[in-house]
């Protein structure tokens, strides 16, 4: 039993002296960077018919002080396929992100994009 009990506390005393703070990872942001303002980060299809239009956008403005550049564009799956907008989206500008959607597929869906 005391042997059980010296190894519970050299367990524990080697575990809390290997505790170390959390260090911010995140490097700060520059006040002149362009930011993205997307009027609604959700599209709801709603019920839509068997091989119908897929095609829905996502509008968003430049909010902040320099160029957007789009770089790249991924979704969560090959049914969805985004289109990135061409060329850099100015400060207080709009520009689209148009996204098709596979409707051959019965069924609900939740997928998703990742913008670069």
């Amino acid at each position: 039993m005391r042997k059980i009990i010296t190894l519970f506390i050299l367990g524990f005393l080697t575990f809390t002296m290997n505790a170390q703070e959390k260090q911010a990872t995140e490097k700060p942001k520059d006040p002149n960077a362009p930011v993205f303002e997307f009027v609604t980060e959700v599209i709801d299809y709603g019920k839509i018919a068997l091989n119908a239009d897929g095609v829905r956008t996502f509008k968003f403005k430049n909010v902040g002080k320099s160029p957007l550049v789009i770089n790249d564009i991924k979704s969560s799956c090959g049914c969805t396929v985004p289109k990135k907008p061409e060329g850099p989206i100015m400060p207080g500008d709009s520009g689209e992100i148009e996204v098709k959607y596979a409707t051959n597929r019965p069924g609900g869906f939740s997928k998703s994009i990742t913008v670069a």
